[in-house]
């Protein structure tokens, strides 16, 4: 009989809900700054470790926008990518749909051609080398205006055939979906798939804006959504998809323990939840990690388990017969454990 610990390692995943520059471990920062001569306002690997504990999304995201700073050339982009990759793979994660946000990198003065080139090679090394499959989504940062959001859309329309679809992130709280619908209805008249992160410290009525003025194809977090039972009904009856990210909700007090955390009664109610891991370098794990964690938390069965596994192929954007053969991979893998 496998164990919880071996059961989820060897489970075929998806991961639909990453930020490439959250993945951005303090050992590569570290060497990134000294290779482009950045000074970073912390001693040593160690000092920049402690660092990383918070007590909400806002100061999560300082030292986030802090550590992306160092990150100077496209060979930086490809490391960070590359490096994301490296660890997925040893963890049996054999498609992803990531996110990246230009405008931390634009704002800066590095050109959107040198962010995206650099994700894009790395990617394509790890389908050749590693056989992980992948989508990009390209994010506006929500405490920005819509403005710069259309100019990052405008800067995206040479690469359309390397972004699938965009998204919403950053500080959620006062920045509303219903801030950028003139730039998603343009994203969508381009042929863009859209999705948004909502009811993570936001309300439920920020998921009612995602669906209805964003036309989202899937919600990222989603958590908030079970203070309103109308919405879960309608989630529910729609099959909305939801990227939940377990420690990230535990590191950022989203929830105060990851006993209290909602994905198990997420699950009885029929909604199509998943596991992911966010910000990995920042919240203490990858997938297996967050597998684990509600696993041994919420006391999950393999049955549980193997179901948010498959939940994550059926809300990922792979062709139909892809997502089957990949479920049926699940099923199988589940039969013999």
């Amino acid at each position: 009989m496998t164990d919880i610990r071996t059961f989820i390692e060897g489970l075929p995943k998806t991961e639909l809900h990453l930020h490439i520059e959250g993945s951005f471990e303090p050992e590569l920062m570290f060497e990134i700054a000294k290779r482009n001569n950045i000074e970073i306002p912390f001693s040593s690997v160690e000092d920049l470790k402690k660092a990383y504990s918070f007590n909400n999304l806002q100061e999560f995201l300082d030292i986030y926008y802090q550590g992306a700073n160092v990150l100077i050339t496209e060979q930086d982009f490809y490391d960070l990518t590359w490096a994301y990759l490296t660890k997925v793979h040893e963890q049996n994660v054999v498609h992803i749909e990531i996110f990246f946000d230009p405008q931390t990198h634009t704002d800066r003065g590095i050109s959107f051609d040198t962010v995206i080139k650099g994700i894009k090679r790395a990617l394509e090394d790890g389908e050749k080398q590693y056989g992980i499959t992948y989508i990009l989504i390209m994010s506006f940062l929500r405490h920005l205006d819509e403005t710069s959001a259309f100019n990052t859309l405008e800067q995206a329309m040479p690469y359309k055939d390397w972004i699938k679809a965009v998204g919403l992130d950053s500080s959620e709280v006062g920045n509303p979906p219903s801030k950028f619908e003139r730039v998603f209805a343009k994203a969508r008249e381009e042929g863009f798939l859209t999705v948004a992160h909502a009811g993570e410290e936001g309300p439920a009525e920020y998921i009612w804006e995602a669906l209805n003025l964003l036309q989202v194809v899937r919600n990222d977090h989603g958590n908030r959504c079970m203070d309103d039972e109308k919405l879960v009904e309608h989630l529910v009856e729609i099959q909305m998809p939801l990227t939940l990210c377990p420690l990230s909700n535990l590191e950022l007090k989203v929830v105060r323990d990851l006993r209290d955390h909602p994905i198990a009664k997420m699950m009885d109610r029929g909604l199509l939840v998943t596991v992911n891991s966010d910000d990995p370098a920042y919240f203490g794990g990858y997938m297996n990690e967050n597998y684990l964690g509600i696993a041994e938390a919420l006391d999950l069965s393999k049955e549980q388990i193997t179901q948010l596994a498959k939940n994550g192929f059926t809300a990922s954007w792979l062709p139909e017969e892809e997502k089957t053969r990949r479920i049926r991979e699940i099923e199988t893998y589940y039969q013999n454990n």
